[in-house]
């Protein structure tokens, strides 16, 4: 997918936190270890450096929500990041965002931090950020 595309998924997907640009997308993909799995119905964008991955966003289309896309594209974040070398993950999630927390809770995923604040929501308002985190078994 280009990251124009990756975009436009993403707006799709997000309105807080904010959707990211195709130019902040080719940013990304541009640094070292980052690895990107999926299609035009969704994506996974993660990076694994020296031992450690960070899932940086997962996107479904939200016409195909439910049926099993996230939960595949989350488990293909997992292989690659181990498959990188990677011996835990982190990620950080909207505290509001439900459907996200759940996703990750039922694969394993615990809260290890809040930022309090962190996200700004239209409006002005404001809601935590939830660091998870998951270990992976030794090969």
């Amino acid at each position: 997918m280009t990251p124009a595309a990756l975009a436009m998924l993403h707006a799709a997907c997000f309105t807080s936190p904010r959707p990211w640009s195709a130019a902040e997308f080719a940013g990304l993909m541009a640094l070292p270890g980052v690895f990107l799995l999926g299609d035009s119905r969704g994506f996974v964008l993660g990076r694994a450096v020296a031992g450690e991955a960070e899932l940086l966003t997962l996107a479904v289309t939200p016409a195909l929500r439910r049926q099993g896309l996230g939960r595949a594209l989350l488990a293909g974040f997992e292989a690659a990041a181990q498959a990188a070398g990677a011996e835990a993950a982190f990620l950080e999630v909207a505290a509001a965002n439900a459907p996200a927390r759940a996703l990750y809770a039922g694969a394993g995923w615990r809260e290890a931090g809040r930022r309090r604040g962190y996200y700004r929501l239209p409006g002005g308002s404001a809601d935590d950020a939830l660091v998870l985190t998951r270990a992976f078994a030794a090969p």
